[in-house]
């Protein structure tokens, strides 16, 4: 505590007046909560470019002989339509869904949670946040250079991304800078998860031991040490990516490759390893968006059943056992790769197997649910969305699992339809559910209510009438990344599903201006929110709210219980904060107390 002390007095002590101490607060800020909210609001503004570049894509795919004044010759041309798959896939796999859960809420909040006053290395936050922003720009700048924006899908697929200008528009500076700026986004998210991975296991509050770690701490755990191992191997792809372009060498170049009649002289590589080193990342990645998610739900199922998470101990473990079989399923994205069939035997098992404690977080959420009394507030909707739309993915993921399945339905919009639900739509709703609950926190006032729910059933309703028609133009034989699927007979009778998802995901962005518009009024005329409005029992509700600098005033908690104590027998309240102490009564028996 002495450290936690002295932490204290250092975030305590104001900065100086003016310009410099308004950006030393809120600009250059080194407190936690903070840097968890520019994260936050970064990543808001990153969703919605990702979600314009989808709407063009769909409006595309419906009217591709459209004339678009923003569009340079006026009709979108295949290479633009493919520069916007590829921005539209990197933004929201980097900047949104891996931005919003980890490193927006998880910094927020972790600290709270466990009882701390601030991250374990305050300026290493404040680093890697400036880092993430200055690969943003880095990624926008791509769309305004000459050629354009890179064509090469979010997965930068070799030997295409190495190439340069020769392979195409865009394949040029647009390539480049997408590979500067995944670089250094992999800088800023390592120096975060060693942030939050020693501000786990070093700052927790007294008797805060690892099994009363509330789910959401689990899961920010795990998923900063998916990041660690991922991002690292990701890292160094990307400079023996760079080299290939601008250096000369062919690491990734194949032996005798021509492009446009030119014989390529640097050869001898493999495409094949940056696929290996890419979906290495690219896997655990799945977990790093979706596990804070995971987490943040069993936190408001519990809450808002007024019941205990069914089988704690399990959740935890599965969330650990996800995170370490992520790492060992990646070559299921490349059956079609040619690869040895006993590899794909042993990957297709691995992916099964990793089915196994979903399927334990699946049924304990329903043990959670069952005989509650349930409480349908905003945050819990999209809880509850999350569960659907995570079960609803996994489902189809099993098909993709097989090799001899996977390797018909690879190329079509099934597999578009699969990961965009369960990976996209589910950590959606998990950052849905989390500003939804953590709002009155992180701002002091309430969310409204009704704009919630009418929010949460356009979204829900919405995103299945995108994406449950899709799966059906996956197996019909729907190819994926043509920009034109009118050009063959075939592929033309898919134009009324396609028109009919592309009204679906009009309306359904036209509901997320439901939230916008009640995130930004509730900013500044919501309701003043009580200190624990959801009558909570983790330690971020012993705080104001919202918190101040050192997060407790100075009065670090001490911890006595779990993080899931509602409907306790004999209790006084439904729920037991875990920093109240038993308290003994006249008989000798022991009753818990709430100090309201």
């Amino acid at each position: 505590m002495s450290s936690q002390s002295r932490a204290a007095d250092d975030l305590t002590r104001a900065p100086s007046g003016g310009l410099q101490g308004f950006l030393r607060r809120y600009v250059f800020s080194t407190d936690h909560k903070v840097i968890g909210l520019q994260y936050f609001f970064l990543a808001l503004v990153a969703v919605t470019v990702g979600t314009i570049l989808s709407l063009l894509m769909r409006f595309h795919l419906v009217w591709p002989a459209a004339h678009l004044p923003f569009v340079p010759g006026g009709i979108m041309t295949p290479e633009q339509y493919l520069a916007l798959i590829t921005m539209h896939g990197t933004i929201m796999v980097f900047f949104v869904l891996t931005a919003a859960p980890q490193s927006a809420f998880g910094n927020y909040l972790l600290p709270l949670q466990i009882g701390a006053s601030d991250m374990a290395f305050p300026r290493l936050n404040m680093l890697s946040f400036w880092l993430t922003l200055l690969a943003f720009v880095v990624m926008m700048a791509a769309f305004v250079v000459p050629g354009g924006a890179p064509i090469s899908g979010w997965t930068a697929y070799t030997p295409l991304s190495g190439l340069g200008e020769i392979a195409g528009p865009g394949e040029g500076m647009g390539q480049s800078l997408w590979a500067l700026s995944i670089l250094i986004f992999c800088v800023g998210s390592l120096l975060g998860s060693i942030n939050f991975i020693a501000t786990t296991i070093d700052m927790r509050a007294p008797g805060m031991t690892l099994m009363r770690l509330p789910l959401t701490v689990w899961a920010w755990f795990v998923t900063a040490i998916l990041s660690l191992l991922a991002f690292a191997v990701l890292f160094a792809a990307g400079i023996l990516l760079v080299l290939d372009r601008v250096a000369g060498t062919s690491f990734f170049m194949p032996a005798g490759l021509v492009v446009n009649g030119v014989l390529q002289t640097n050869g001898g590589g493999s495409p094949l390893l940056w696929q290996h080193l890419f979906w290495f990342f690219g896997h655990p990645e799945v977990y790093i968006a979706i596990l804070p998610g995971m987490g943040v739900v069993s936190h408001i199922l519990a809450n808002f059943s007024r019941k205990p998470v069914f089988g704690y101990r399990a959740m935890a473990f599965a969330i650990c056992a996800i995170g370490f079989l992520g790492f060992l399923v990646w070559g299921h994205h490349m059956f079609v790769s040619g690869m040895n069939p006993y590899s794909g035997l042993t990957f297709s098992l691995l992916t099964v197997s990793i089915g196994v404690p979903s399927a334990v977080k699946t049924f304990n959420w329903l043990g959670t649910l069952w005989g509650g009394r349930i409480q349908f507030h905003s945050p819990m909707l999209f809880a509850i969305g999350f569960v659907s739309f995570f079960v609803t993915g996994g489902l189809s993921g099993i098909f993709l699992a097989q090799p001899a399945v996977d390797t018909t339905l690879h190329a079509t919009y099934y597999v578009v339809a699969h990961f965009h639900i369960v990976m996209g739509v589910a950590a959606i709703f998990g950052i849905l559910a989390a500003t939804y609950y953590w709002f009155p926190k992180m701002f002091g006032r309430s969310m409204n209510e009704s704009l919630g729910i009418i929010h949460f059933w356009l979204t829900f309703v919405g995103v299945y009438c995108i994406f449950m028609p899709m799966h059906f133009v996956g197996i019909a034989g729907g190819i994926r990344r043509y920009a034109d699927s009118t050009g063959a007979a075939y592929l033309a009778g898919f134009q009324p599903l396609h028109r009919f998802m592309t009204i679906a995901a009009f309306v359904t962005a036209a509901a997320q201006l439901v939230f916008v518009y009640n995130l930004f009024w509730s900013l500044r005329r919501g309701a003043p929110a009580a200190v624990n409005p959801w009558n909570a029992t983790t330690l971020e509700w012993v705080a104001a709210s919202p918190p101040p600098t050192d997060n407790f005033g100075g009065r670090f908690p001490r911890v006595y219980r779990g993080p899931y104590e509602y409907s306790v027998p004999g209790a006084e309240t439904d729920f037991l904060p875990q920093n109240i102490p038993p308290v003994s009564d006249t008989t000798g028996s022991t009753e818990q107390r709430h100090a309201g």
